[in-house]
């Protein structure tokens, strides 16, 4: 019998919960050729490919708790999830476990027992995103799957700061929520911003206490908008605080995107498993001491 159908099996969180443990993990995925983070009826996803390596070792479906839902094509550095297990495995061995039974573009880089009052998503005080840009007018096949290689204008990433400054704090950002979202409301609170230039790169940075369906991808879109001169400060925040989605015509590529942390009060990992694990982008820059005369 298939371990990832419920025919006939009793799942994980139907046991006695002195029977569970709950397993934490950290997880990087590439999200190129998934589907996003949730389980669908059609389309590869990334909890689906997780579920099922559980399921192969335990012998029964489970069900994976993750702390955001990244959508089709949108990486993790380091996404948060949990999910139950019986038996004699000790929460730190499961990284290890199920790194052999997951395909290539999905890594577990820690995994812990914690708490059954803990929870990915619930417990959860922050979710940080990053999005590249890609400025140079030379494509850059490395660098293509993780970025959007935006050339037609030049960005200014100072005027991009000054327009994201404002969205600190808590505000109502449904200019920058999709169509289709459950959730009731769209009030964020966004804790930090930032938008930095490395060479021929742009990094924008948001941490709030939650993401609307699409935030990130809108609000990177309009942002450009301000960067290129093709719309002003001031238009850019008349937009959202009149919640004018109507004028948010553009969403940013889901490559460029990057869930790349999740804050906890209690975490059970260190700061280097899950603080700072997406590479910084140093190309297009050559030392001081390498000129172009050493090829002359």
């Amino acid at each position: 019998m298939n371990p990832t159908t419920s025919e006939g099996i009793r799942e994980t969180q139907d046991l006695p919960r002195s029977d569970r443990k709950r397993i934490a993990l950290v997880i990087q995925y590439q999200g190129t050729d998934f589907n996003g983070w949730q389980r669908q009826p059609n389309g590869r996803t990334v909890q689906e490919e997780i579920e099922t390596a559980i399921a192969t070792v335990l012998n029964h479906p489970v069900t994976l708790h993750g702390a955001g839902r990244t959508d089709a094509g949108v990486h993790a550095a380091a996404q948060v999830a949990h999910f139950e297990a019986t038996g004699p495995i000790p929460g730190y061995r499961w990284a290890t476990i199920l790194n052999h039974r997951l395909p290539s573009d999905v890594l577990i880089r820690a995994s812990a027992q914690v708490d059954q009052g803990w929870h990915a998503r619930f417990s959860a005080l922050w979710r940080r995103y990053r999005y590249l840009l890609y400025t140079d007018s030379r494509p850059n096949l490395f660098v293509r799957p993780w970025s959007w290689h935006y050339y037609h204008a030049p960005l200014d990433e100072n005027l991009m700061q000054a327009a994201l400054n404002p969205l600190l704090g808590r505000h109502h950002l449904s200019a920058f929520q999709r169509a289709g979202t459950r959730r009731p409301h769209a009030w964020v609170e966004v804790q930090e911003v930032s938008c930095q230039r490395q060479g021929p790169f742009i990094r924008i940075e948001v941490q709030a206490s939650g993401f609307l369906y699409g935030m990130m991808r809108l609000l990177v879109g309009l942002l450009v908008e301000v960067g290129s001169l093709g719309r002003s400060l001031e238009n850019f925040t008349e937009i959202w605080v009149h919640e004018r989605r109507d004028l948010v015509k553009y969403s940013a590529p889901a490559q460029g995107l990057c869930l790349l942390r999740v804050g906890y009060p209690d975490f059970p990992f260190e700061p280097d498993v899950w603080f700072d694990t997406y590479p910084e982008w140093v190309l297009g820059s050559t030392p001081a001491s390498f000129s172009r005369t050493h090829f002359s």
